[in-house]
Order: structure tokens, then C-alpha cells, then sequence
């Protein structure tokens, strides 16, 4: 089954960890001092925010899967969709090593669809491979703007 998963720049954490917890009526699943997820079943939802000093606001959406037959899927539709489509294996990225696809829309929108392996200590150190950032609009200056890094 698939959740959908929606990514946030955020000016202040803290303040948004606290709106975000009054909103949902709990605290994040996952609480770091760079980042926090909520895994929600009403919604099925993956919300997670992360602090910029740059732009704020939503960074990126996409759908969380349970197996690689629904990444499979998804990414083959994408495919369909005539606009580019990178995948990535193995990426260590907001605190989880997963395999993505990723994809934008023709406005812009950055979707990322992926299945979670299981959990890591660190946020991210496995940098994008150059189609990632080409897809995801980052230059390597820009690595750390999202998940797409």
C-alpha cells in the first residue's frame, strides 16, 4: 500500500515540530536535531520537514511504497509521462537508505517515489548521482537542498 509523502523547508523547527504536532494531534515518529518525520495512518501520510536557511515551504512530494514491484510500477508510469526519470539504489538520505525514482512535473514539481530499507544514523552522505541532480534541479553546491541530495 502506498503513503504519500510530503517534504517541508522550514525557517524554524522547532515552532514547526509544535504546529505540526498540535495539527496531526502527535509528535513526530522520528525527532532529530535536523530534521523530523511523522508516519500518519489517517492519512496514510510520510510528513517531514527539515530547517533551511534559503527558500522554505514544500520542497519536494511523492509516495512511499512497501515493495520494489510498486516502485517498479510507478516508475514505469512515470516513464509514460515524457518527462524525465532517474532512479537511484541504495540512497542514504533523511535518516533512511532507500531506492527512489525520481521524476518532475511540468510545473516543476519534484516527485520522489521510494521504498525505505530501514533506518541509518546519518541524514544523507551518499551524494546524488549527476542524473539525481539534473532531474531534482541541484547543482553539487546545491546537494544538501533536499532529499534529492
Amino acid at each position: 500500500m502506498k503513503r504519500l509523502h510530503v517534504h517541508v523547508r522550514v525557517a524554524d523547527l522547532e515552532r514547526s515540530i509544535g504546529y505540526y504536532t498540535a495539527l496531526f494531534g502527535q509528535g513526530p515518529s522520528i525527532r532529530k536535531n535536523d530534521y523530523a518525520k511523522w508516519m500518519l495512518e489517517d492519512p496514510r501520510l510520510n510528513f517531514a520537514m527539515s530547517p533551511s536557511t534559503a527558500e522554505t515551504g514544500v520542497d519536494h512530494l511523492g509516495f512511499q511504497v512497501d515493495t520494489g514491484d510498486e516502485l517498479d510500477e510507478i516508475a514505469s508510469r512515470l516513464q509514460t509521462a515524457a518527462e524525465p526519470v532517474s532512479s537511484q539504489e541504495h540512497a542514504q538520505c533523511c535518516y533512511a537508505l532507500s531506492d527512489k525514482a525520481w521524476s518532475r512535473d511540468p510545473q516543476g514539481v519534484v516527485w520522489e517515489s521510494f521504498l525505505s530499507h530501514g533506518q541509518i544514523e546519518i541524514r544523507g552522505g551518499d551524494g546524488a548521482p549527476e542524473a539525481v541532480r539534473a532531474c531534482c534541479g541541484g547543482t553539487p553546491e546545491e546537494e544538501n537542498r533536499s532529499c534529492c541530495a
